[in-house]
């Protein structure tokens, strides 16, 4: 895997072995993403949850975000985002955290300044090692909400397969969806926001 775009476009970003059940965003939906956002990214305090191996807040550093904080229980992911983020010398603009996201998320306040995060990207994971659907979306979502953790005009990125049931919890409101294959792509505001257009 590699940079799409920004600063250090091309540079190659580390990834883990495929049995540790870990799957990266495609470098498609990557690309359709970062589009949408282009005009929010630059200075961005991003928040990357389920950071994987941190293809997502990586991309978002290199496209002028910062800082970034990235969210990931596996310690082999951890690892290897800590890896990822020496090898690119952004350690100064990304924050490593190792903590279960369904756990809570209010603490990660202080990661923000207590000012909120601009842009929240989160892609759980759609199975477990026994290969049966997972469905963290809903729950994640409802603890952003509850979380005091976004800025004033936070714009969050949930990615999950198009099966997974989402119920949208009070004080957000969905903006937009795209769709890839089997992948779902929809965006949050608070309710109160100005929408980005439906497409």
């Amino acid at each position: 895997m590699r940079i799409i775009a920004g600063s250090m476009r091309g540079r190659r970003i580390l990834s883990v072995s495929k049995d540790k059940n870990v799957k990266p965003i495609s470098a498609r939906i990557r690309q359709s993403v970062f589009d949408i956002l282009r005009p929010y990214v630059t200075g961005a305090v991003f928040l990357d949850l389920y950071a994987g191996v941190g293809t997502v807040g990586l991309e978002a550093l290199s496209r002028g975000a910062g800082p970034v904080v990235f969210v990931e229980k596996a310690g082999v992911c951890i690892k290897t985002i800590e890896k990822n983020v020496e090898n690119l010398g952004v350690k100064e603009k990304a924050k490593v955290l190792k903590a279960d996201v369904l756990s809570g998320l209010k603490w990660l306040e202080h990661y923000a300044d207590y000012k909120g995060y601009d842009l929240i990207f989160l892609s759980p994971p759609y199975r477990d090692t026994e290969n049966l659907p997972l469905s963290y979306t809903s729950k994640t979502l409802a603890l952003i909400a509850e979380g005091g953790i976004m800025g004033p005009d936070c714009l969050i990125v949930a990615q999950h397969h198009k099966n997974e049931k989402v119920e949208i919890p009070a004080g957000l409101k969905k903006t937009r969806q795209e769709k890839y294959g089997d992948t779902l792509v929809e965006f949050f505001r608070k309710s109160l926001c100005t929408p980005i257009p439906l497409s």
